[in-house]
Order: C-alpha cells, then structure tokens, then sequence
C-alpha cells in the first residue's frame, strides 16, 4: 500500500495546493513543499525496508497486484525493488528541488502551477513503480499533460512553440511504446489465450527474430524520445529553454530518467536477442550523443540552453551503459543516473537564481557575479565540477564504471568515448568564467536581495551534499540496485535462439 500512497499523497497535495492559493501563494506553496516531502520520507521507509514476499521472483520491497479491468488483462500491479527505490528518492529530493526553485520565480497562477508540478511528479512515481505494462504505458503518458501545461503557461517568450514541439516528440515517442506493448499482448494472447499486460507473465514470451525486433523497435523509439537519443533529441533544447525554472528542474532531473528506466526494466529483459543485435548501433549513437552534447554546450551563449544541451552528453554515458550490458556499466548506468538528476537539476536551479540577479540567460550580459554572490559562485564551481566528473563527486563513479564496464563490450567505442567525455571540461569552465567573472555588471549594479534566499541555498546544498556523499560512499546505493542489475545483466546477456523461451530463474524477471 505504500507505493499507492505515495502516488496518492502527490495527487491529493496538488488539489490541495490549487485549492490553498485561494487564501495564500505561500500556503499553496507550503503545502506542495509538504506533499513532495511525504514522497520523500516514504522512499527512505522503503529503502530502509527488508524484501517482502510475493509470488514473483525477485527482491520487491513493496507490491500491491489488484485486478483492475480483469476482461483485458489489465492489473493495478506496482512494485518496487532496488532501481524502483533509487527512483522515487530521485523523485522526492528533485520535486523539492522544483518546488524551491518555484518559490520566487511563479508568480501568477501559483495554484495551478503547482497542481500540475505534484501531478507530473505522481505520475513519474507511478511509472518507476508500474509493473503491468498498459499500466506504465498510462502514467508514462499521465507526465505529458502536466508537463506541456507548465511549458505553454508559465514559459518564456518562445514557450508555444517549445510546448507543441515537446508535445509532438513525447506524444509520438508514447505511441510507439503503445503499439510495441499491443504487440507484445497479442502474441501472447495467441499462444496461451490469456489475456495479460503484466511484465511477469510477457517477459519470457517467444517470438520470432523479426517479431521480437518490430516490437523492440517500438519500446527503443519511446525510450529514445525521452532519454533523448541523437537524432530525435530536437524537442529537448527548446523544451528545456524556454520552460519555468521548477519545469526545467523535473524535465532534466526525471522525465530524461523515464526513457533510461524504461531501457534497464523493459526492453533489455523482454528481447535480449534483438538488443545484442541493436547493442554496436546503439553504442555508437551514445558515443555520437556524447561528443555532440558536449560541443552544442559550448557553442551555447543561452545559460539554459547550454546545461539543456549536457544533458545530451550526459544521457549518451547512460546509454553507452546499458546497452554494455553487463553489470559493472549497468550499476555505472545508474550512479549517473542518480548523478545527472541531482546536479543538472541543481544547475537548472542555479540557473533561475543567476536570471533573478542579472534578468538575463545570455550569459555574454553576464559577469562579475562572484563579488556580489560568492555563495552562489562556489555552489555553481561544485556543480560544473560534478558536470566535468572531477574525482570526489557521484558523476565521475557512473561515468567510471560505464567506462569500464563498456570496455568488455567494445574497447574501441570505450576509448571514443572517452574522449568525448573530457569536451565536457570546456563548457562547465564556460559557465564559471562567463557568469562569474569576466567584464560583467560591476556589483553596484545587482540587486542586494536577488541572490539565493535560505530555503534555496539549504536546497542546493542538499544536492552538493548528496553529489559528496555519493561521489565517496557510492556502496549504499550500488548495494540497493545490486541485485536488480544482476538480474537485468543475466536476462540482457542471454540471447535465445528464436522460438525459444528463456529457464524462469528466480531473479530473472526484475
């Protein structure tokens, strides 16, 4: 019941933040602080939890199976295991993050602002916890609405057409995944007659080599959209630019994670054969990804902009990682997962405080903010490090073991990789140069009161704290997703001839 709560306790504060408004910004926005810090405290419950016992293999910590329309098959089925706990902390510490960076910035229509922040947020919660596939397929779609909302109401001056072209990529990427699902479903409903979107019961579903390949090539395209993958990346610049700060904070921080997700539960597990197939293609578009990333960030002169486009980069280290395949670049996979939504959700942050001093993102008006702000410049000097993967900081753990972990599945792209990784010390150089220092406004010229208040700077220290913390003692988390990696490294690295039904080993089905 946990897992229901969580989502539930999200869609309850954002009508209750909608209806708070009536009587005060603050309260509205108080009792959204509330409703995220509730995710939050629950996900440190359930990471805390010991396995519960359920009829599925695997180590779920938490599982509620409810039948939901029983004529089609479709179940009410959440589970959570190590990645779906690492998931909903990220969700908790990122929504936060938003709420915070919100507080100052959203100044019209506040109560529905947050209404759709809490409600994108609960659907994120659902889809790293739905188990059934139609059921992921919901919620991976239930994030759109909220999302293009925020976009085309609270965005800046190009918002329209950074919201339709967001909507178009998502809403195109999520019919894909539909028909893969269908697909998937009426297979099996042929074989066995028995009607049934639950991942239990379709992970080990024979098909043809040709079948198995249109199907994947449905959940990749979804996945590909959101992680993004070079070339169907278009949408996310301009989403990410033009977007409020709090819907920047969650597009980087959490909806790029849906498609990185999607690609560890879903497809590696339910066509191995066709993703070793897809693996050498899908390794060079992560390399391409990364180097790509990294050189549109630095010819980037919009601050936003500029952290949209690492995202890019960063996301090919994740793809690079999953499609190793085995379990060293996958546990690497996920640090820089857990890695990426912390620090360039800090930095989105960041980034709406520097616009709130100076009134611009152009960062060529910028300058000479480190005399006024100090505090702001070390906080953005941690965070471009984090970025660059400096040694001491959670990005350089998961990039580290992508690396090695993607050595055994081909040295050649490891080492291009590689060295597409160190273009990214430029642009996070970039940042620090342009907006801090240089020939900028005098400090005579900014605002006393316009740097980070208290609430914003105990938010960015969280995320730096978490970056250390992670960056030193990775052994916790590598521990909770240990055992779901090695199950997802095992069915990724079995390739069955085709017509052929994977041994239901425990474990094998996470």
């Amino acid at each position: 019941m946990i897992l229901v709560w969580m989502i539930g306790i999200l869609l309850a504060g954002g009508l209750a933040a909608w209806a708070a408004a009536r009587r005060s910004a603050d309260m509205c926005r108080r009792v959204a602080l509330a409703a995220v810090g509730a995710e939050l405290i629950l996900a440190l419950g359930l990471w805390a939890s010991p396995p519960v016992a359920t009829n599925y293999p695997g180590r779920w910590v938490a599982a509620v199976d409810w039948p939901w329309i029983d004529s089609l098959g479709i179940r009410f089925c959440l589970m959570a295991d190590g990645i779906g706990v690492l998931m909903l902390l990220l969700v908790g510490v990122v929504g936060l993050l938003a709420v915070a960076a919100s507080w100052r910035d959203v100044t019209h229509r506040v109560g529905f602002f947050h209404f759709a922040l809490l409600w994108a947020l609960a659907a994120l919660c659902g889809a790293f916890v739905a188990m059934d596939l139609l059921l992921f397929f919901f919620f991976f779609e239930m994030m759109l609405v909220p999302l293009f909302l925020m976009i085309l109401l609270w965005g800046r001056e190009h918002r329209r057409r950074a919201a339709i072209k967001f909507f178009l990529f998502t809403q195109l990427g999520g019919l894909f995944l539909l028909v893969g699902v269908l697909g998937l479903y009426f297979l099996h409903y042929a074989r066995t007659g028995t009607p049934t979107f639950r991942f239990f019961d379709l992970v080990h579903e024979p098909m043809s080599r040709a079948a198995a390949w249109w199907i994947m090539l449905g959940f990749f395209a979804a996945f590909a959209v959101k992680l993004p993958v070079v070339p169907v990346h278009g949408w996310l610049p301009d989403a990410h630019a033009e977007a409020p700060v709090g819907g920047s904070v969650v597009l980087a921080g959490l909806v790029l994670k849906v498609g990185a997700y999607g690609l560890l539960r879903f497809l590696l597990p339910l066509f191995p054969l066709a993703v070793v197939e897809l693996a050498p293609a899908a390794m060079i578009l992560a390399v391409v990804g990364i180097l790509y990333g990294a050189v549109q960030s630095y010819g980037q002169s919009d601050l936003k902009r500029l952290v949209a486009y690492s995202s890019i980069s960063h996301m090919g280290i994740v793809l690079l990682g999953v499609f190793s395949r085995n379990e060293l670049a996958l546990q690497g996979a996920m640090v820089t997962i857990l890695a990426h939504g912390v620090s360039t959700g800090a930095l989105f942050a960041l980034a709406g405080m520097v616009h709130r001093c100076t009134g611009t993102y152009d960062m060529g008006r910028m300058g000479g903010l480190w005399k006024k702000y100090p505090w702001l410049g070390g906080a953005a000097m941690v965070l471009a490090m984090a970025s660059v993967g400096l040694p001491g900081l959670a990005n350089f753990i998961g990039e580290f073991l992508v690396l090695l972990g993607a050595w055994k599945a081909s040295p050649v792209l490891t080492i291009l990789a590689a060295g597409a990784l160190i273009v990214s010390v430029p642009y996070s150089l970039k940042i620090i140069q342009q907006v801090f220092h240089g020939r900028g406004a005098t400090a005579s010229d900014l605002p006393a009161g316009a740097g980070a208040d208290l609430r914003e700077r105990a938010m960015l220290a969280g995320c730096i704290a978490i970056l250390v913390w992670l960056g030193l003692a990775p052994q916790a988390v590598l521990r909770t997703s240990a055992a779901a990696m090695q199950a997802v490294s095992a069915a990724a690295a079995t390739a069955p001839a085709p017509n052929a039904v994977l041994p239901n080993e425990p474990g094998a089905n996470q």
